[in-house]
């Protein structure tokens, strides 16, 4: 079993090790990748990837994220999915939203668009800017397949607060 401390070893010194060898920074995300992707395969102890400050490990964690959900099956996956929406740190949230986009061309999703566009819209007064946007730009995304569906979810928005309205602007781009 992977602990959090070996696998903040293991994570952090992949860039140190590739810069020593002189590999781009593209190995050292392929391996830092296969670390975060094995502590997801143990949710009951997950690396928390989440509370990292560096952009990069972000990224990690959200691809990491969609492979762990593809290899599950993204219908089975999607308690795990409502849990990660609902965490308190912005970066697990943003690690949902951003991992799995396009949403509707993963299976599951791409059959069921609304279950992707649902889960997406309860995030538009989400307290962090950071993930409104990533929100905002997978939904942008969606309404580029599924365009009326989009329109009647924005539709029934109330543009009451400026989190909302920067979700309906990034959101509503191709709605015509």
């Amino acid at each position: 079993m992977f602990t959090d401390k070996v696998l903040q070893e293991v994570f952090c010194s992949t860039y140190d090790t590739a810069e020593k060898i002189g590999k781009p920074a593209a190995f050292a995300d392929r391996t830092a990748y296969f670390v975060v992707y094995l502590a997801l395969l143990d949710l009951q102890n997950p690396y928390t990837v989440s509370n990292d400050d560096n952009w990069r490990v972000q990224e990690i964690l959200a691809k990491s994220f969609d492979e762990f959900c593809k290899k599950k099956g993204y219908e089975n996956a999607i308690p795990i999915i409502d849990e990660w929406l609902k965490n308190s740190n912005p970066n697990t949230r943003r690690a949902v939203t951003e991992g799995l986009r396009i949403w509707t061309s993963r299976p599951y999703f791409k059959e069921n668009p609304m279950e992707a566009i649902e889960r997406l819209a309860d995030l538009r007064e989400d307290s962090s800017a950071y993930v409104r946007k990533s929100v905002g730009n997978a939904l942008r995304d969606i309404s580029k397949k599924y365009p009326e569906l989009i329109k009647t979810e924005l539709d029934s928005w109330k543009l009451e607060s400026k989190e909302i309205n920067q979700v309906y602007k990034l959101a509503n781009k191709f709605v015509k």
